[in-house]
């Protein structure tokens, strides 16, 4: 039992690490939505246009390039975390005895499926909305919940995901008919990009702590292979005579 509760608990310091590494995307994920609800408030307008296209598009890609950079710099950060806890998985087997880290958290170390994990974190939301436009996709096309409960559910929604939500609101309001569940697959937008570059962001620590390695020991070599230079004391008759 005491192991089932140890499992659990470290089960949950995993999950809880990865969301608080996905929060910072799903603030700009918000903060999309929130942009693109009030474009459609200040036009007061719901068909589609390009300039609600070109917002959508500004709003999605400048959030899912926030993820890549967040994402590629936790990446570099897990790896270093995964080489501290080598370190000190190491030293406790030669020593046969614990060896602390205090900065090491083994819930941060670098795993490769860990950058698509925090990414379907950021897909919550996204998916949920599809889930709940696409069960009441008649309701929203015929425009009929501007009060009550739905309504309110789907403003809700509108703020949170409205990146992925309200272009198909718009193209369904001008009776283009699309299926609210397509916008799911949007929100898988961040587990890629939060995957790969989470990937990427550890290698490239990797490569650098490689780099700098040998450029350190290519200097200890320089630094044995000089000349060394003898203290005579300055005594008269100690020095050797300089050749000319």
């Amino acid at each position: 039992m005491a192991e089932v509760k140890k499992k659990i608990k470290k089960v949950g310091r995993y999950i809880w690490e990865m969301f608080k590494d996905a929060l910072p995307s799903i603030f700009m994920y918000v903060c999309a939505g929130w942009l693109l609800l009030i474009l459609t408030f200040k036009e007061k307008k719901l068909d589609w246009d390009n300039t609600k296209l070109l917002w959508t598009l500004v709003c999605g890609l400048a959030s899912l390039a926030y993820t890549g950079l967040f994402m590629w710099g936790c990446g570099g950060q897990h790896y270093e975390m995964l080489v501290s806890g080598n370190i000190k998985r190491t030293a406790a087997d030669e020593n046969g005895m614990g060896y602390k880290i205090s900065s090491h958290k083994e819930a941060k170390e670098y795993r490769d499926w860990k950058g698509f994990a925090i990414g379907g974190f950021m897909a919550i939301i996204p998916i949920v909305a599809a889930i709940v436009f696409g069960i009441n996709q008649e309701a929203f096309e015929g425009g009929g919940v501007n009060g009550g409960a739905l309504g309110v559910v789907m403003l809700v929604f509108f703020f949170l995901s409205g990146w992925t939500i309200l272009p198909f609101y718009y193209m369904n309001q001008a009776g283009m008919g699309v299926s609210y569940y397509l916008s799911g697959l949007l929100g898988l937008l961040p587990v890629i990009v939060a995957g790969v570059f989470y990937i990427i962001g550890a290698y490239a620590r990797r490569n650098k702590a490689i780099r700098q390695q040998e450029l350190a020991d290519r200097a200890a070599a320089a630094q044995a292979n000089r000349e060394k230079k003898i203290n005579y004391g300055a005594l008269p008759g100690t020095k050797p005579k300089k050749r000319k």
